[in-house]
């Protein structure tokens, strides 16, 4: 796991804040929506960017619950298409909920912020790894960083010693 923009405060930030005049938010869109579409996969018009870290403890937690799994797609759906703020606790349990998961004990968790030490090491090696964005892809210690084509993780896994089937 890799921090997405971790001083945003809990309201959020429009992606004009975030970027500024550095980056045209409409090419940008364009650019993830042509490669979000080529793989089969949804991708919103997203307007803010938020803190990602209680989402993260939520999935940390998810992968060690009987059917947890589904929490990472639930995610993907809730930020990046339907542009939920994964900062809100409420909307967080909601999320695990549709997911199966027990709500109640998602929201000790959350409240609790027990897995946040668990996080802190993800994102520790992370940085060692020399991750500076997401998604990050790491084979046999090379990275190819950002949303990619299939060839492009195709070529990471073979020069990594994959062998095709």
């Amino acid at each position: 796991m890799f921090p997405l923009h971790p001083s945003t405060p809990p309201e959020g930030l429009s992606l004009e804040a975030l970027f500024g005049s550095r980056v045209d938010i409409a090419a940008m869109r364009r650019h993830m929506e042509n490669l979000m579409k080529a793989e089969g996969l949804s991708y919103g018009h997203r307007t803010h960017t938020y803190n990602t870290r209680r989402a993260q403890e939520l999935a940390k937690w998810a992968d060690r619950q009987s059917g947890g799994g589904g929490i990472h797609a639930a995610l993907y759906q809730a930020y990046f298409i339907d542009g939920i703020n994964l900062d809100d606790v409420d909307r967080l349990i909601a999320i695990a909920a549709s997911s199966g998961l027990n709500s109640a004990e998602a929201r000790v968790m959350l409240e609790e912020r027990s897995e946040q030490a668990n996080v802190e090491a993800d994102w520790s090696q992370a940085r060692s790894l020399g991750v500076t964005g997401v998604p990050t892809f790491v084979a046999n210690n090379v990275l190819v960083i950002g949303a990619q084509p299939y060839d492009v993780l195709e070529q990471l896994i073979l020069q990594a010693g994959a062998q095709l089937r």
